[in-house]
């Protein structure tokens, strides 16, 4: 696959531009949809004008269809866009970017989506149906599978599908999440990730950040207990990495901390802990879930991207044991391949 895609450039590379964007729209169409022209001419930076004229062209060829609503994706369409997948990662470089990820962070997968997620929304979509698949080929009937909170791991479960496996499932959330936004919290993620799989679920009510004197109280509840010792039987594990100070920030920390984590150059957060650019913890919140730890015998799916984030997951993914898989977007790969 990869000669064939070298020898189109060399001899036909208008047909490869042509194919990237007409491509690109098919893509955008099926995340989007319905959506209108404006909207997909704006968030793909290009003209109303040329937007009109391949939309046109692909409506033709009975790849979308068009209703009063907006664009949407035809099922030839959809046949397409899946078929060309394998060809377009190379044609963009992506397989290459992960290849050089995995030696580069010593990880045996690494998926890399196309864009940056910190200027396009719709790249989080992108990296939630990777991340989907993902969990669909290594997921077996009856498993517990743990989920984080934030707004990456909502794009998840906002693209999840039934599955007659993932049906069998429960799904839980890692740890406490009240504090945060409620349509972010790990809670809420939980929930929508099942209600889109037909999965059952537990929910963990309880505090994101907690005093020593709160913690032991809380642990003890029979109700709690129940709930983290299911948390503790699972089997898959999907997280995010995130950037230290916005963290802080978001969880209202106070600004002693926000001092100390400044002072200590952190960059990196996950599971509650804060680690500087070489990986080293710096900082662990007390929370109730599943601690860093406690991944051992799990298969864990790492989920970041934006070039913001570069930073960040390098740090992380210097833990012993950080992630069996990294998902990311091309944005992210870049900068993380340059430090």
């Amino acid at each position: 696959m990869s000669e064939l895609v070298d020898m189109q450039k060399q001899l036909v590379p208008e047909l490869m531009e042509t194919m990237v964007k007409r491509y690109r729209m098919l893509q955008y169409v099926r995340l989007m949809q319905p959506i209108g022209r404006r909207s997909l001419a704006d968030n793909l930076h290009l003209s109303e004008r040329v937007v009109r004229g391949e939309v046109t062209l692909l409506k033709q060829q009975g790849l979308i269809t068009f209703t009063t609503a907006g664009m949407s994706i035809s099922d030839s369409g959809e046949t397409i866009f899946l078929a060309l997948e394998e060809m377009m990662s190379e044609l963009l470089g992506l397989r290459k970017l992960a290849e050089q990820l995995e030696e580069k962070l010593q990880v045996k997968n690494v998926v890399v989506v196309a864009g940056d997620s910190d200027e396009n929304e719709w790249v989080k979509q992108e990296l939630g149906r990777a991340c989907s698949l993902e969990i669909k080929r290594q997921v077996e009937r009856g498993d517990v599978l743990a989920v984080m909170g934030g707004t990456t791991l909502a794009a998840v479960a906002s693209v999840m599908t039934p599955d007659g496996t993932l049906a069998s499932t429960t799904v839980v959330p890692a740890r406490g999440g009240l504090g945060e936004k409620v349509e972010i919290q790990a809670n809420s993620v939980s929930a929508e990730f099942a209600r889109r799989t037909g999965a059952s679920y537990r929910l963990l009510h309880v505090p994101d950040q907690l005093s020593e004197d709160a913690y032991t109280s809380l642990v003890l509840e029979p109700s709690v207990r129940d709930i983290l010792e299911l948390i503790a039987s699972t089997s898959i594990v999907v997280h995010g990495i995130g950037d230290a100070k916005r963290m802080a920030a978001r969880r209202d920390s106070d600004q002693l901390f926000i001092d100390k984590l400044r002072r200590e150059k952190a960059v990196a957060e996950a599971f509650g802990y804060y680690f500087n650019a070489k990986g080293t913890i710096i900082h662990k919140q007390r929370t109730i879930g599943l601690q860093l730890d406690e991944l051992e015998g799990k298969y864990v799916i790492s989920i970041a991207g934006g070039h913001s984030k570069a930073e960040a997951i390098l740090a992380y993914m210097q833990q012993q044991r950080p992630s069996d898989v990294l998902i990311t977007d091309e944005a992210a790969a870049k900068a993380m391949l340059v430090q």
